[in-house]
């Protein structure tokens, strides 16, 4: 099937990575300036802001080297030098922007993290910022050859298709899966409050169908529970298992982050229960799916 693509692909996108320091784990491009999206932001698709994520192994030196090679990208914060434009990098999401920066004729903005706070929110979903960005369609620029970080992207898939399992009914069709998927990481985003297109997620959604197959065909071709027919593009929910059972089993999969804010929505303060005997009584409530969106 064709996929719709931007002139912000491949050949572009790389010459932008060429005017960074190359020492990066992984490198991606995602967004509306990479991947077609439906509503207001299919119309300025080709002049939409070109956005990036560097994991780097070693963010003082590669903030060093860049700083040599593209000192005007950054703020006021560049006087301080790269130490402490990594200390400002640890807070928060773990990630360092440069944004509305001019190169080779587009807007760019890029995102500066480390190579291990990246694979501890691809495995435990501690703020689901970039792990969030990975369960989507994004353009993988250069990847090295990190067996641990290439484990966390795939756990980090998996993750996704488990918590969308608790949150969908028995049946649901392909697209639904990867609406809610795509969902995920908007659940807890106050701009999707105010401000923000409500209908963003659909939007992502419906003109990249084809990226999420490729994204999600081979879990889903090993998953008990789909019968995912990738001839004909297509998947069959066989009814997902809510007995209690399945779901306890689902629940204790999920991401470390996740089942903790879902203990706390159940377990007053103080009580301090088993985490596997708090997700026993959420596989048997009726709400288990709600509990699991809260969360």
């Amino acid at each position: 099937m064709a996929v719709p693509a931007l002139s912000g692909s491949a050949v572009g996108l790389r010459r932008v990575l060429a005017r960074f320091p190359q020492e990066l784990s992984l490198a991606f491009a995602y967004g509306s300036g990479v991947f077609r999206q439906a509503g207001a932001a299919a119309e300025h698709g080709e002049d939409n802001m070109l956005d990036f994520v560097f994991a780097v192994d070693d963010a003082v030196t590669w903030h060093m080297m860049n700083l040599r090679k593209n000192r005007s990208h950054y703020s006021f914060l560049k006087v301080f030098g790269p130490k402490q434009i990594s200390n400002v990098q640890s807070y928060g999401a773990g990630i360092y922007y440069n944004t509305l920066v001019p190169c080779n004729g587009r807007m760019i903005k890029y995102g500066v993290i480390s190579t291990d706070t990246l694979i501890d929110d691809l495995l435990h979903w501690r703020t689901l910022y970039v792990a969030g960005r990975l369960q989507k369609p994004v353009k993988i620029l250069t990847q090295n050859e990190n067996s641990k970080l290439q484990a966390a992207l795939i756990g980090n898939l998996k993750s996704a298709v488990t918590a969308a399992f608790l949150m969908l009914p028995e049946s649901f069709s392909e697209e639904d899966l990867y609406m809610q998927i795509a969902g995920l990481s908007y659940s807890g985003d106050f701009r999707m409050v105010i401000g923000e297109d409500r209908s963003k997620v659909q939007n992502i959604v419906k003109p990249n169908v084809p990226h999420f197959q490729k994204l999600y065909s081979n879990i889903l071709q090993d998953c008990p529970q789909v019968v995912y027919k990738h001839h004909l593009g297509r998947l069959e929910a066989s009814g997902i298992d809510k007995s209690p059972e399945g779901q306890f089993t689902q629940l204790m999969a999920l991401p470390r982050a996740l089942q903790q804010k879902i203990t706390s929505l159940v377990d007053p303060p103080g009580k301090n229960r088993d985490v596997e005997e708090i997700l026993m009584q959420v596989a048997h409530d009726p709400d288990c799916s709600f509990m699991v969106h809260q969360g």
